[in-house]
């Protein structure tokens, strides 16, 4: 979905919106931590984010990274306590340190989609944008604490201009290496970078293919991330999710965040919630990332209802994640 600027959803595409870098050193796979908060705990998540299954529970909402209210509020309604925040960050946007404190002192990590909007990713693979990217990396270094950053989401659609069929993949690659060399140099070492792609359709005309050709390779990559929604009753996660998934795998083995998911009220939305936290656990993914607004066609993916409220308390209890 598009959301810059007034963080709306993309109106090109209205019907499924579903769907790294730099490992710091093996450490992410081989020292990983596996860090255990109690529901009650606050304060930053350790510098290399644990990699177990079902350990993240995230949210998007419109009001990101303005303010936190917004994330309050959905603690609030669902019981939940996200411990990823997203926001969508428009090129030239600087990184908003006080925000994501705030983030971080709420026991959380943001999740920043950075987009090339406006500007050419041929030009960043150059090093044209160089000093807008040396600002943003060395402001995530001074703030310490754990960010996940994705470049360039949904490649593998065709509805942005550095996706599918706009920007060759091999161009995307090298501004994605770029960037991610850039940071390392930098010593921006606080950053999980999560290659983000949509999840594949072949019922439109291949309109959102295969994510292989976009790939950076395995020492740019952390995390990957997968976006995908339920908007039919007949939705379930494996054939929405499964067959990317699959593709995913015969890549790389690195773990997978469901970045971007949602339901909307007439797919039958307590069922596709539980749905959904059982889909993250068969697959032992990471967690997924919850987008609670409206899209600019109308299409809410909110949790409003008692009966859905209750699945998603019932599910992050489950997770672990309760408020």
């Amino acid at each position: 979905m598009k959301h810059r600027g007034t963080k709306q959803a993309r109106p090109q595409r209205s019907w499924v919106k579903a769907g790294v870098a730099v490992v710091t050193a093996a450490a992410i796979v081989v020292g990983v931590i596996l860090y255990n908060r109690s529901s009650d705990s606050t304060g930053p998540l350790p510098d290399h984010l644990p990699t177990s299954a079902d350990s993240y529970l995230g949210v998007y909402t419109p009001s990101a990274p303005g303010t936190y209210t917004g994330v309050r509020q959905f603690a609030s309604l669902t019981g939940a306590k996200p411990d990823v925040v997203m926001y969508y960050s428009g090129w030239y946007e600087p990184f908003p340190a006080g925000f994501a404190k705030t983030v971080a002192s709420d026991g959380a990590v943001p999740l920043v989609q950075m987009d090339p909007e406006r500007v050419s990713v041929a030009d960043i693979a150059s090093g044209r944008y160089d000093g807008y990217l040396s600002a943003y990396a060395e402001a995530v270094r001074a703030y310490h604490y754990p960010v996940i950053v994705s470049f360039g989401h949904e490649m593998n659609g065709d509805w942005y201009p550095w996706g599918y069929k706009k920007t060759s993949p091999a161009v995307f690659v090298a501004a994605w290496r770029h960037i991610v060399g850039l940071f390392r140099a930098l010593g921006a070492q606080n950053v999980t970078w999560l290659w983000t792609v949509n999840v594949i359709d072949d019922t439109r005309g291949g309109s959102i293919v295969n994510p292989a050709k976009w790939w950076p390779g395995s020492s740019y990559v952390t995390w990957v991330g997968i976006d995908g929604y339920y908007l039919k009753p007949s939705w379930q996660f494996a054939p929405l999710f499964g067959p990317t998934i699959g593709a995913v795998r015969a890549l790389t083995a690195d773990p997978i965040l469901i970045s971007e998911t949602g339901a909307v009220p007439t797919s039958g939305q307590p069922a596709k919630i539980n749905d959904l936290f059982a889909g993250v656990r068969s697959y032992g993914l990471l967690g997924f990332v919850w987008f609670n607004s409206t899209n600019s066609i109308g299409q809410s993916f909110g949790i409003s209802s008692p009966a859905a409220i209750a699945a998603f308390r019932k599910g992050a209890t489950a997770f672990g994640k309760p408020g």
